[in-house]
C-alpha cells in the first residue's frame, strides 16, 4: 500500500458521510506497498481502510475484487469486508479515482518470518482456495505467462541500467517459460500477491489476509509458488528449506497437491519469480512522482529465479523426491 493521491479534509468528510459509520475522527496515510493510495480512517464506528485505486488496477476488475472479498468473508476467510453505503453501493469515486471503504483487520504482518508463520500461511492459503471454489466470477491473470512478454518489452531497452546482460537473460527465460508453461493444472481463485505484508498475525495464528487486488483465476499451485518465493528465502538469497517444507506441508494438510502440481512446482516458482522481477523492474525504471515509497529491488527476484532454475528434485524444497 502507499499514498499517491491526497484527500482533503472536507472531501473525506463528505465521502464518509455516504456510509453509516459515523463521523470521521482521524485519517492517516499508509505508506507501504506500491499499488494504491490507502488511508486508515477512524470514525465513530471504528477503524476502516479507505482505498483509492491507482496504477495497475483496472476499473472493470473492481466488481470482481469487491464480490470476492464478500464471498470469502462469508465462507470463513478472514479478510477485509467492503462497506456498503447507505444506498447499498460499495464502489464509488473520490478525487477522480475509484474508491472503496473496507473493514479494518486487527493484527500485524511479520517483519521477521519464522517457520511457524509459514505453516500458518500454508493452511490459510489452502482455506482460501477451498472457499474460492464456490465463487461464481472469474478473472484472467493478466500477470501470468501470456502477459510477461508485453511487460518485459516496456523495460527491455533500459534493463542494462539495472544489471548488464539482464535483457539477454530475461529473453531466454521468457522463451523457455512460454514454451514449457503447464496447461492443465487445477485452477481456481488465487490471491496472486500473498507477501508477508498482506498477511496479519495475532500471536502464531493468521488473523487476516488483505490486498486482493491481483486476485484472479489461475493455477492453484501457482499461488503456492508465489508464497514460496515471498516467505521462504533469507536475506542472503538462500532458500530456507525448513520454511519451504513447513509452508508446503501446511498447505497440503488443507488441500492435497496432485502429482502433476508437485512436478510443476519448480517451473511455477520460476514463473512467479519472473513475474515479480518484471513488475519491480518496471517500477524501478518508472518511479511515480510523489510516491512515499521507494521501488523495490528487482534483482532480489533474479536471484530467486536462478535458484529455481537449478532445482533438480523436490528435495530442494524439503519434500521427498
Amino acid at each position: 500500500m502507499a499514498v499517491y493521491t491526497d484527500v482533503g479534509d472536507d472531501e473525506l468528510r463528505a465521502f464518509i458521510a455516504l456510509y453509516d459509520i459515523g463521523e470521521v475522527l482521524s485519517c492517516k496515510g499508509i505508506a507501504e506497498g506500491v499499488e494504491n493510495s490507502n488511508f486508515l480512517v477512524t470514525t465513530e464506528g471504528g477503524n476502516f481502510i479507505l482505498t483509492l485505486y491507482e496504477k495497475r488496477v483496472a476499473r472493470h476488475d473492481l466488481p470482481f475484487f469487491i464480490a470476492l472479498m464478500e464471498h470469502l468473508s462469508k465462507n470463513g476467510v478472514a479478510c477485509p469486508i467492503p462497506v456498503r453505503g447507505r444506498d447499498g453501493i460499495a464502489l464509488r469515486e473520490l478525487r477522480g479515482r475509484p474508491a472503496a471503504v473496507v473493514t479494518f483487520l486487527a493484527g500485524m504482518w511479520p517483519r521477521r518470518i519464522q517457520p511457524f508463520h509459514c505453516g500458518a500461511l500454508g493452511a490459510a492459503l489452502a482455506a482460501l482456495h477451498r472457499a474460492g471454489a464456490s465463487f461464481g466470477m472469474t478473472r484472467p491473470n493478466d500477470l501470468s505467462v501470456t502477459g510477461w512478454r508485453r511487460l518485459y518489452e516496456t523495460c527491455r531497452r533500459r534493463a542494462a541500467e539495472v544489471q548488464p546482460g539482464l535483457a539477454d537473460e530475461l529473453d531466454a527465460e521468457l522463451a523457455l517459460l512460454e514454451e514449457e508453461w503447464p496447461r492443465d493444472l487445477p485452477r481456481g481463485v488465487i490471491h496472486a500477491d500473498l507477501f508477508p505484508d498482506n498477511v496479519f498475525f495475532r500471536e502464531r495464528e493468521v488473523s487476516g489476509l488483505i490486498d486482493f487486488y491481483f486476485a484472479c483465476t489461475d493455477f492453484l499451485a501457482y499461488d503456492l509458488a508465489v508464497c514460496l518465493n515471498a516467505w521462504c528465502f533469507e536475506a542472503d538469497g538462500s532458500l530456507n528449506v525448513t520454511k519451504a517444507r513447513v509452508l508446503l506441508d501446511g498447505y497440503r494438510r488443507g488441500r492435497p497437491l496432485a502429482a502433476d502440481e508437485l512436478a510443476a512446482l519448480p517451473l511455477l516458482a520460476r514463473g512467479s519469480a519472473l513475474r515479480f522481477l518484471l513488475t519491480r523492474l518496471f517500477d524501478w525504471l518508472n518511479p511515480p512522482a510523489g510516491a512515499l515509497v521507494r521501488p523495490k529491488d528487482p534483482l532480489e527476484f533474479l536471484r530467486k529465479l536462478r535458484f529455481h532454475r537449478g532445482i533438480t528434485n523436490l528435495g530442494s524444497y524439503g519434500l521427498d523426491a
